[in-house]
């Protein structure tokens, strides 16, 4: 090996940086103590930055693109260095390559019920939870406020303080929201869109954004929840009578072949309650009804339906007519005592002088004419 190869293998004169780990934001390139060549090509790629830290000092952050790494690439590492533009020797530097692209479908819950006053049910605890996105969108602030020295820095690192900022911002919004528990479902998005303003503020100063924040669901404790669905039953049942028989032989239902016979007691029991509260003769179990049950009484029997009949004469059939009508077809004459008749249930055409509720239309006589 010459002189010259040997020289030219302690140079560094091409930099970039892929990476497929997925969850990686911070990669420092490694010199092992080898410079970077005066003219040396920087590659950044898209989704990434480049920022160079030269003797702990914060230099020259690069975007997207394929640089010469001379003096007027780099003013504030020449700055920090003196250089002239006659500088021509190679230099050290560290050099940070920051992912600016999305970490996606990152997770976030309340450990915790917060506690908020609803204005139906009064307090309450709630629990939720979603997930959000996050990326750097300031590389040297991150890189001075979170990551300082570290070689490899992944999302793992900083997502437990991100999801305490939003579980903190969250549990302010929504406790000063003033939404019902029954119509927070309604309004996620609006909500979702309020707490990443808040975390938005915080996470700033950390050189990171939300670009996405989703609130997947808001519950109840399982005993609000359980009470709720009961009342959800109630309104649905309508009368709350109605809705204890309803429990009652669902009960019944599902108590299968082994409860049998204490479902046909209590079956029984049901049925003399019923019977009592309908009849009003005694209570629940036989007892006297007392001053909450009042006795309901029987319903009267349906009105009596009127008889009409028909009448035969000269070999054609009319009616049907009442028995007013027919009263008056007899004072005038229209139908004797010969007059064949019929109505429902009768055993073919009799005459009217035969039939109980006509025949009293001929016996009754009128009373005189008054005295002129």
């Amino acid at each position: 090996m010459g002189i010259l190869d040997f020289l030219s293998g302690q140079f560094i004169d091409v930099i970039h940086w892929t990476d497929n780990t997925r969850d990686t934001m911070v990669w420092r390139f490694e010199r092992e103590g080898h410079e970077i060549k005066y003219g040396a090509k920087l590659t950044v790629r898209e989704g990434q930055a480049a920022v160079f830290v030269h003797e702990g000092q914060l230099a020259d952050v690069f975007t997207p693109g394929l640089y010469m790494l001379e003096t007027n690439n780099m003013p504030i590492l020449t700055t920090l260095q003196h250089w002239d533009h006659g500088f021509k020797s190679p230099f050290k530097s560290e050099i940070y390559y920051i992912n600016t692209t999305r970490f996606t479908d990152l997770k976030w819950g309340t450990k915790n019920p917060i506690m908020c006053r609803d204005p139906e049910f009064g307090p309450v605890r709630l629990r939720a939870f979603g997930t959000y996105s996050v990326r750097v969108s300031d590389p040297s602030k991150f890189l001075v406020e979170i990551v300082g020295t570290d070689g490899e820095f992944t999302m793992d690192e900083v997502s437990f303080q991100i999801r305490n900022i939003i579980v903190q911002s969250f549990s302010r919004v929504i406790a000063g929201s003033g939404i019902p528990v029954l119509d927070m479902a309604a309004n996620t998005m609006e909500l979702g869109q309020m707490v990443a303003k808040e975390i938005s503020k915080i996470i700033a100063d950390y050189g990171l954004a939300i670009p996405e924040f989703y609130i997947e669901n808001i519950s109840l404790p399982p005993a609000v929840e359980e009470a709720l669905d009961k009342r959800t039953s109630r309104g649905l049942a309508g009368n709350l009578d109605e809705h204890m028989k309803w429990s009652a032989a669902e009960a019944l239902s599902k108590g299968g072949a082994a409860s049998e016979g204490m479902g046909a007691a209590m079956g029984m029991g049901l049925g003399m309650a019923m019977g009592g509260n309908m009849g009003g003769q005694s209570g629940p179990w036989g007892a006297a009804p007392t001053a909450q049950q009042a006795p309901v009484a029987a319903p009267p029997p349906p009105p009596p339906t009127e008889k009409v009949w028909h009448i035969a004469k000269a070999g054609e059939t009319m009616g049907p007519f009442s028995r007013a009508t027919m009263g008056q077809k007899a004072a005038s004459g229209d139908v004797t005592r010969e007059t064949l008749v019929w109505t429902a249930g009768q055993d073919g055409w009799l005459p009217a002088e035969d039939v109980t509720e006509l025949a009293t239309l001929f016996t009754v006589m009128p009373p005189p004419p008054p005295a002129g």
